[in-house]
């Protein structure tokens, strides 16, 4: 083995490390923290038809991606025209969950919960959550 392959080889290790712990924590926080800040959705959920509020799944610990997958894919079908922040959060949680990039953030695909919140209270489990990550 010459030199240059051990190179190649040892450079294609540290690129995989640092993917494999890619979690997109700024990026995350950046546009939740807008999204809270542009939001005046703070009534309370109802999971029935006649509410205006949308009940989104607060994730027990574990199930994390799986459910902010689910409840950014709710939100940019709810909101039409799409909000491209909304869009960007989605993509980047499928991502994440898809090529199970952010070992931080336990991997199942099942979103699991055991309560439901209104948008504002789902944007702040996410905020929460990748502000523990960053620390």
């Amino acid at each position: 083995m010459n030199a240059s392959m051990l190179s190649y080889i040892l450079l294609s290790c540290l690129l995989l490390s640092v993917q494999a712990e890619y979690c997109g924590v700024r990026e995350i926080i950046r546009y939740t923290q807008r999204l809270l800040d542009d939001s005046s959705v703070s009534c309370p959920c109802r999971q029935t038809a006649t509410s205006s509020c949308s009940c989104l799944p607060i994730p027990e610990r574990g199930h994390e991606l799986a459910c902010f997958v689910d409840g950014t894919k709710h939100l940019m079908e709810k909101n039409t025209p799409s909000n491209p922040v909304i869009t960007r959060l989605y993509w980047t949680f499928q991502a994440l969950l898809d090529r199970g990039l952010c070992k931080r953030l336990a991997h199942d695909n099942q979103c699991q919960y055991e309560v439901k919140g209104n948008v504002k209270e789902f944007l702040e489990k996410i905020l929460t959550t990748y502000q523990e990550i960053d620390k």
